[in-house]
């Protein structure tokens, strides 16, 4: 299963209140939410999936993310799906927000053709949740491989609680007809998986 990016403005732009505590966060360090969670992994589970695929690829499969490369620039998060190690979410800084990328590998670590969509942050986050709506690189993509359905993806990730050492985080996947989310408990550490394909 694929999950799938531009935020263009002109005239005059509008003052932005203040951020404060957390929001102020994500404005000096986008990876501020993220830094934490550096070289764990741990145990997922899906807790929406509308409407259900009769082909799931994630029913009866552990799934498990692995924060597994942080730089000054990026964050790598492998998310494995059982045995398929092909999916990868990459986050980068720009302009002060997060950008989310998802990158998907063959077996052999070539790419996928339907590889690095996704887009960047809309606005602050708001307790803990941070959207990217398809950007138009992705949207365009999703056009040429005839996957249209895909083109008002948003995607999001919930960091929560905010105030303390966070206990849960959330993938998101939304668009008119369809929400998948996996939450995966940041109270249990697990060993780290193997190497993402391509890795």
């Amino acid at each position: 299963m694929l999950f799938a990016l531009a935020v263009s403005a002109c005239g005059a732009a509008t003052p932005r209140p203040a951020a404060t505590g957390a929001d102020a966060a994500t404005v000096t360090d986008p990876f501020a939410a993220l830094r934490p969670l550096c070289g764990k992994a741990y145990a997922g589970r899906v807790v929406v999936d509308t409407p259900k695929s009769a082909e799931d690829p994630f029913a009866g499969k552990t799934l498990v993310m692995h924060v597994r490369d942080c730089r000054a620039d990026e964050i790598r998060i492998p998310f494995h799906v059982g045995d398929d190690r092909s999916r990868t979410w990459v986050f980068t800084a720009h302009d002060g927000a997060l950008r989310l990328k998802h990158d998907h590998r063959h077996r052999d670590g070539s790419s996928d053709a339907l590889t690095m969509y996704g887009g960047d942050q809309r606005g602050l986050a708001q307790a803990g949740r941070y959207e990217f709506p398809a950007d138009a690189y992705s949207q365009a993509m999703f056009r040429k491989l005839g996957r249209e359905v895909s083109v008002p993806n948003v995607w999001a990730i919930e960091i929560v609680p905010l105030q303390a050492a966070p206990d849960r985080f959330v993938y998101e996947l939304a668009r008119p007809g369809r929400l998948f989310r996996v939450e995966f408990d940041l109270t249990r550490p697990i060993p780290a998986p193997p190497p993402p394909w391509g890795g």
